[in-house]
């Protein structure tokens, strides 16, 4: 799944272009919403419904143009559709994005304003929380947009979807160990994370029970203190670069921005398998092709980190956390039935991925 980035898209022809023309198009829809009265400037970018309502979270951040927050949007609801379909969940991928600083914009007024938007879709569009918004944000769209997940147990949510998140990264990882190393277990391996917030402090209990050597990393101090407060034989560096270059690391498990695999940090990256939480990995296209040429395995992150948008999406059903769990677990076998795909059309993970997503969806149009 190519990643649509503002710079390239902009001198090809911008955002009518990459939405009419590239192959990063194909949506069926894309609102632009204004409320003055709130300050609400919103974009809700659904790609496909092939398989049902498009789900997908609503980002709050402020971007350098409104072009560029239309180009994230048509980017990351692609990326819903090929993660539900790869999910194996009967929804189709959206994404919506707030345009403005959320520390300085963000209101009652403004969130009930976007729900109005959201509801006026009449179901397309499911949303849910993403960067720069959190569950009780989502309380409060939901007064105005019953398509609401992501809320609070007291709101008939499930609540924080980071526990699920950092279990499927874990069943990710384990396929990567079986596929890489003829085991499924960590035990005896040392793995860098870099960024131990929501999900990445979670994957660390994960892997000290399974029996991996931890290093970590992360830009806020505090969160590195929390980690090694509560595991002592949790090791820290000084940041990412210094990470991945750590010698004798196996796995490398990017858990907080996007882009972390690019030109200038796989030349020096030391780990064999790349499998983490954050969205968006590869710098640009082409980079999976060079993990490859490097013998380096990846699991392509929207494959391993579905399990929050499992969580979400078991909402509108009544959710029920074993349930959810179960289907979190088959991410253990979907990774490795893309590194089997991979192996047998000689292409990269991330091409058999898209491969098997767009497999899905085709069907389903055709059904």
């Amino acid at each position: 799944m190519t990643d649509v980035r503002p710079a390239s898209a902009g001198t090809d022809g911008g955002v009518l272009h990459t939405l009419f023309r590239s192959e990063q198009g194909g949506h069926e829809q894309v609102v632009l919403c204004q409320d003055r009265a709130s300050g609400l400037k919103a974009v809700i970018a659904i790609h496909s419904t092939a398989l049902g309502p498009a789900l997908g979270g609503t980002r709050f951040h402020a971007y350098a143009s409104e072009e560029e927050a239309v180009l994230d949007a048509l980017n990351l609801s692609r990326g819903m559709s090929y993660k539900n379909a790869l999910a194996g969940l009967d929804h189709g991928g959206g994404k919506a994005v707030i345009i403005g600083d959320p520390d300085l914009i963000k209101s009652e007024e403004l969130l009930l304003a976007y729900g109005r938007f959201v509801a006026s879709l009449g179901g397309r569009y499911v949303t849910a929380c993403d960067v720069g918004t959190y569950v009780a944000d989502m309380d409060v769209v939901a007064r105005t947009n019953k398509w609401t997940t992501g809320r609070s147990p007291a709101s008939g949510g499930a609540g924080d979807s980071s526990v699920l998140t950092a279990y499927g990264v874990f069943q990710g990882m384990r396929a990567s160990a079986q596929h890489a190393w003829g085991d499924p277990t960590l035990r005896g391996r040392k793995v860098g994370i870099a960024g131990v917030g929501k999900v990445g402090h979670l994957l660390v209990e994960h892997l000290l029970q399974d029996g991996a050597e931890v290093v970590i990393t992360d830009v806020r101090a505090e969160s590195v203190d929390r980690v090694r407060a509560k595991y002592p034989q949790v090791t820290a560096v000084a940041d990412t670069e210094a990470l991945i270059r750590t010698e004798g690391l196996d796995v490398y498990a990017p858990c907080a921005l996007g882009g972390a695999l690019s030109d200038e940090s796989l030349p020096v990256l030391t780990a064999k398998v790349v499998c983490g939480a954050a969205n968006n990995q590869l710098a640009h296209p082409g980079v999976e092709k060079d993990l490859s040429d490097r013998g380096i395995l990846y699991a392509p992150d929207y494959v391993v980190n579905a399990g929050g948008v499992i969580q979400v999406a078991d909402e509108l059903h009544g959710f029920d956390f074993d349930r959810c769990k179960t289907k979190a677990a088959k991410i253990f076998d979907t990774t490795l039935a893309i590194f089997a795909r991979a192996k047998a059309d000689g292409i990269p993970p991330a091409a058999a991925a898209d491969r098997l997503a767009e497999q899905r969806m085709a069907e389903a149009r055709r059904a």
